[in-house]
């Protein structure tokens, strides 16, 4: 495990797409980048079980997918991780750095698979993703990491490949690159069918309401998800180190209750990135409590990255946030996605 040195002085740097593994041989996501000092904001992922499909590190795991499933295994099994936390208002996993005995990074887990000379099936397919998308895009090798099961070593057979792409520039390119890609009959890239969209659907819907008729709109358009050689993928976009300069304490963040909104969208350009962000207008609050200022949609969740674009009309539904900015003194609200199953952001009129 490599430990660096972060701004706001963790002795761990740690961010979306990483992985990380505690004393208790438990693997938790880590998500965002603003994290309090010595300690990781992130869920467990993958759980040791007697029952589970699969091994590493000595031991048997199974996964924990639904937030609501996470925090069910977090109380009955490491409630001292479970904390209210001041800045970002609500209740959260925080894994202090002194229990993490390994932290997986995608990058780094490339590295590992282009010198290795014996792949598995899925390593050898998630590295010809990795290359395809790093020569048709023309973007570094630093810039792509290869995540989720396969960089914790904790594959089945329907794994999926889940790579990320790192910076504005980088991840924009390789978006493109996608988007021309899955239009190259022998490019091994290609959108869902029919049918594989109702089983990601089915498999979505128990943790994001939503009729399959409004998922197949936004669903259908999406370059970052679909089948490379018969199997799943899912890029995710993150926005680099050095263009983020948000510190743990620099923005508070203060439940306002649970609304149902309509709104425009006038500024996409963060869509792409976990987390995305929307900038909204023309709001009208159609239930919850009515706020002034609403003025973006926000999610930590992949699957509401590029849901929408300038110009469109949506209605979402999620917990509303008064966003202080220490810095600047600026106030406003903001809706954010992908707390509860209820939540969702679907294309309206």
């Amino acid at each position: 495990m490599k430990i660096d040195t972060t701004r706001d002085g963790n002795e761990m740097r740690a961010r979306e797409g990483d992985l990380i593994r505690t004393s208790a041989n438990v693997v938790f996501d880590v998500k965002g980048t603003v994290h309090p000092k010595n300690k990781i904001i992130a869920f467990p992922r993958f759980i040791p079980s007697t029952d589970g499909a699969r091994k590493g590190n000595d031991t048997t795991y199974g996964k924990v997918y639904s937030l609501r499933d996470r925090f069910q295994y977090l109380q009955k099994n490491h409630p001292d991780l479970v904390v209210y936390d001041v800045v970002f208002g609500e209740t959260m996993c925080e894994v202090p750095t002194d229990q993490i005995v390994q932290l997986y990074k995608p990058a780094e887990k490339l590295v590992q698979l282009r010198a290795a000379k014996n792949l598995t099936v899925l390593e050898a397919k998630a590295l010809k993703l990795a290359v395809t998308l790093k020569e048709k895009a023309n973007i570094p090798w630093s810039a792509i990491g290869i995540s989720g099961s396969i960089m914790a070593g904790l594959t089945i057979d329907t794994s999926d490949i889940d790579p990320l792409v790192y910076g504005e520039e980088n991840s924009r390119k390789a978006y493109k690159t996608l988007q021309e890609l899955r239009l190259i009959e022998d490019s091994g890239f290609k959108a869902y069918t029919q049918t594989e969209l109702r089983t990601l659907f089915d498999f979505r819907s128990k943790d994001t309401q939503m009729s399959f008729e409004d998922f197949q709109k936004v669903e259908n358009r999406k370059a970052f998800q679909g089948m490379f050689m018969g199997t799943d993928y899912f890029v995710r976009f993150l926005k680099d180190w050095n263009d983020e300069n948000e510190q743990y304490g620099d923005v508070c963040y203060q439940n306002s209750g649970y609304c149902k909104i309509k709104a425009t969208i006038v500024n996409s350009e963060n869509a792409l990135f976990t987390p995305c962000n929307y900038q909204i207008c023309n709001v009208a609050v159609l239930a919850g409590p009515e706020l002034e200022h609403i003025t973006e949609v926000v999610s930590f969740r992949g699957r509401f990255c590029q849901h929408a674009f300038e110009n469109e009309r949506i209605e979402a539904q999620g917990k509303a946030e008064l966003v202080t900015n220490k810095k600047n003194g600026l106030t406003y609200y903001r809706l954010i996605l992908g707390n509860k199953p209820q939540d969702y952001m679907v294309l309206s009129h």
